[in-house]
């Protein structure tokens, strides 16, 4: 379960390997390899998410296609440079796995995909409703990591949730819970040609508002003084 806030990026996530692993990169003497976990939501429709997992965690695992795992882990981001721009890639990078049991496998699937996140308000957030009427706004979440470094997340949230975090500012301090998922978009490419291309986002199910730590605060404290 991420109930506990015990680390500010925990993943959890369950589901099929479906696709071979491949060679991604050596970092100090150690191999890191890439494949697809397809996660299932409660409708039916799987989520096609990329792993990133260590050759040290593969020592007693084989990940052949059609099995169950586990992994817990961290949504990590990292910038590609593609035809002359930067893009933002996202993937599950592994901390632990494990293979479940078949009498397991039914009651983790009850939740197969949860993540936690505890960061700041790094873009500002922006509202839109779909065209049945739904109301999302767009977050972009920077996550503090060691050594300096930060993963930037890409969260929607929904009805309520999208309304309050319209009103967000940059800067400000939010945990969240949800569940990460793929989404395919088309793209038309300067010469004309359309492309099919997957988005990888969290989907917010619960939201919490660190009140004491965020710009608001700040610029009322600032704004106190000035009318002194």
């Amino acid at each position: 379960m991420v109930d506990k806030i015990t680390d500010t990026n925990k993943v959890i996530i369950v589901g099929k390997v479906v696709s071979e692993k491949e060679f991604s990169h050596e970092m100090y003497g150690e191999g890191f390899y890439n494949f697809e976990l397809g996660v299932p939501r409660l409708s039916d429709y799987i989520d096609i998410l990329p792993v990133t997992i260590s050759e040290r965690l593969l020592v007693n695992i084989d990940l052949v296609n059609g099995k169950y795992v586990l992994i817990e882990g961290q949504l990590r981001s990292y910038n590609r440079y593609v035809n002359n721009s930067n893009r933002l890639v996202l993937t599950v990078f592994a901390r632990d796995i494990y293979e479940p049991k078949d009498e397991e496998i039914d009651e983790l699937l009850k939740k197969p995909n949860e993540i936690f996140i505890d960061g700041y308000i790094c873009k500002p957030p922006v509202y839109r409703t779909t065209p049945f009427g739904r109301e999302i706004t767009d977050l972009l979440i920077a996550v503090n990591r060691p050594y300096n470094k930060s993963d930037y997340i890409p969260c929607i949230s929904w009805g309520r949730n999208a309304r309050f975090c319209e009103k967000l500012l940059v800067g400000d301090h939010v945990r969240l819970w949800g569940r990460i998922q793929s989404r395919d978009y088309q793209k038309r490419l300067s010469n004309g040609e359309i492309i099919t291309r997957t988005a990888y986002e969290v989907s917010i199910s619960k939201l919490e508002y660190i009140e004491n730590d965020n710009n608001r605060q700040k610029e009322e404290e600032e704004a106190v003084e000035t009318n002194i």
